[in-house]
């Protein structure tokens, strides 16, 4: 393996990708990305829009590019391109063709496929007002398949959750 194990924390919205991913990434002491939409969302400070989505990609690519210059056997992403991709179709329709593309050129060593079974949150400018998640995780389910990426999926409470992404990584890792 060249680089980091590249390990991507994603799927529908409010599934706790991004508490789990600050979890693993000091669990292992590995470097990790936030999620590009959320800190683009608020420096926007409004709700996004079509016209946002080619920034929110180019920043997320930047930032793993920077994480990927940090020594250590592990990179952790709170999302990545697959999201891009994901919600573009599913909030706007369509997804310019690049982004497309780069998710399938970068596609991580492993995706962590969060199941919506624990409890809808709405978030005001970064989450629908209702509970789109079924919907989301089947585009999820569909394009990482497509992609051909490994995918294993976390389910069950919070604990659970932890559990099985801990098992995974560390599987990856050999320890």
């Amino acid at each position: 393996m060249s680089g980091p194990l590249t390990v991507v924390l994603t799927g529908a919205e409010c599934t706790g990708k991004t508490t789990l991913a600050r979890r693993l990434a000091a669990r292992f002491a590995a470097a990790w990305v936030e999620e590009e939409a959320r800190r683009y969302a608020a420096r926007a400070g409004r709700e996004l829009t079509a016209a946002d989505v080619e920034p929110i990609a180019r920043g997320h690519l930047a930032a793993v590019a920077a994480a990927r210059e940090r020594p250590g056997r592990l990179l952790v992403l709170d999302t990545d391109l697959v999201s891009t991709v994901v919600y573009a179709e599913h909030y706007y329709g369509s997804c310019p063709a690049w982004i497309r593309a780069a998710a399938a050129s970068s596609r991580a060593d492993l995706y962590l496929l969060h199941r919506p079974d624990v409890p809808w949150v709405a978030e005001p400018r970064q989450r629908a007002a209702a509970d789109p998640r079924a919907e989301q995780h089947a585009r999820f389910r569909r394009l990482l398949s497509e992609l051909g990426a490994t995918v294993v999926e976390i389910a069950g409470d919070w604990a659970e959750r932890e559990r099985r992404a801990v098992a995974a990584i560390a599987e990856r890792l050999g320890s």
